[in-house]
């Protein structure tokens, strides 16, 4: 790793720090004393170690004046695989929780309306995408799952890892893949393979046993957790960017009252964009991690690069076009492709409609 990309890596660590550690202008004053338990996003990314722990651990505590008592942990290190999260907020074994949307689109295909795959081909798009449904899904969780939201957010790209040769999308017929949501699925299946869900942290022994051919995963996500010690190539086009949400009990929420619910809401939204912002810069060297590039977080690993050509993107857009779209909209009815088609699909020039 090269010093000035070192140096650089270290000083955006530094600046969302700054950003977290802000305490807001809101008071603290007349904030009920709570304990909060609640379930952090995957643990194993730089994510959740530089920016969603601090922020729990530290920024929140501080800014509260240490009315509130935290107890965090990411949801895998709670024994669980993600699907759980939302469901447990609910009913107030956690209070707060943050989980992909992917993880329950089966259950309810609503939530894949900002990041079906082949949608976004980047952050910028995405993130258009998510401000525009995001009233919507606010609704969605308040009335349907009983929770409040208080933000979203992606991870970096999401793309496909490989043990077997790949040069293009083509090759993936016939193949196990590892997939976390109903879109995922749709996109590999155009493509002849076959989905596979399977928890996270149990994809990399997978590979090596060849119980799965692929799995798609972050850039930088598949590096830290080492997949690159099983596969052997990686396809740099982003199939979507799992999206994620944080919520809160409904009740816990309540309690907090005006003030409390100003400031932890100041505070996420801090937190939002710090996450927005380690996204963008972390797309710039996730690819280059696992494929001998200059890389901030480690050794890089020498997987090959399976590049994003002008023909691959051509697939990406049939693949939503013709599979993606229409099986997204048949699943989430016509109330919701309405509402999405006046939103996203607006911002997008995209009409989703039923086959």
């Amino acid at each position: 790793m090269s010093f000035k990309l070192a140096d650089r890596f270290a000083s955006v660590v530094l600046c969302a720090a700054g950003v977290l550690g802000g305490v807001s202008g809101a008071s603290a004053n007349d904030i009920p004393k709570m304990n909060l338990a609640v379930a952090g996003n995957l643990g194993i990314t730089t994510q959740s170690a530089q920016l969603e722990r601090p922020f729990w651990t530290s920024a929140v505590p501080e800014a509260f004046d240490d009315k509130l008592t935290i107890r965090f942990r990411p949801w895998n290190e709670m024994g669980l695989n993600g699907s759980e999260v939302i469901r447990m907020v609910s009913r107030g074994t956690l209070q707060s929780g943050t989980t992909q949307l992917g993880f329950i689109a089966g259950e309810a295909p609503i939530v894949d309306g900002t990041d079906l795959a082949g949608l976004s081909p980047d952050i910028a798009t995405l993130k258009s995408a998510t401000e525009a449904f995001e009233p919507t899904l606010d609704e969605y969780f308040e009335e349907h799952q009983g929770v409040k939201v208080l933000g979203y957010w992606s991870f970096q790209a999401q793309v496909l890892f490989c043990t077997k040769k790949l040069d293009s999308l083509t090759d993936l017929e016939g193949r196990r893949i590892r997939v976390s949501g109903a879109s995922q699925t749709d996109f590999i299946e155009h493509f002849g393979a076959e989905g596979v869900s399977m928890a996270w942290g149990e994809v990399q022994q997978a590979l090596q046993m060849g119980a799965l051919d692929c799995a798609i995963t972050g850039s930088l996500g598949g590096y830290t957790g080492k997949w690159h010690e099983a596969a052997n190539y990686i396809h740099e086009l982003p199939i979507n960017w799992g999206t994620s949400v944080m919520v809160m009990n409904q009740e816990a929420w309540d309690k907090l009252g005006p003030k409390g619910q100003d400031l932890l809401q100041s505070e996420v939204d801090k937190l939002a964009e710090a996450i927005w912002e380690q996204n963008q810069r972390e797309n710039e060297y996730g690819i280059a991690c696992n494929t001998g590039g200059e890389c901030p977080v480690g050794d890089a690993a020498s997987m090959t690069l399976v590049k994003a050509t002008e023909q691959e993107l051509e697939l990406r857009r049939k693949a939503l076009e013709q599979t993606v779209l229409p099986r997204w909209a048949a699943r989430c009815g016509n109330a919701c492709v309405t509402e999405w088609n006046q939103s996203v699909g607006s911002i997008l020039d995209m009409t989703a409609e039923k086959k």
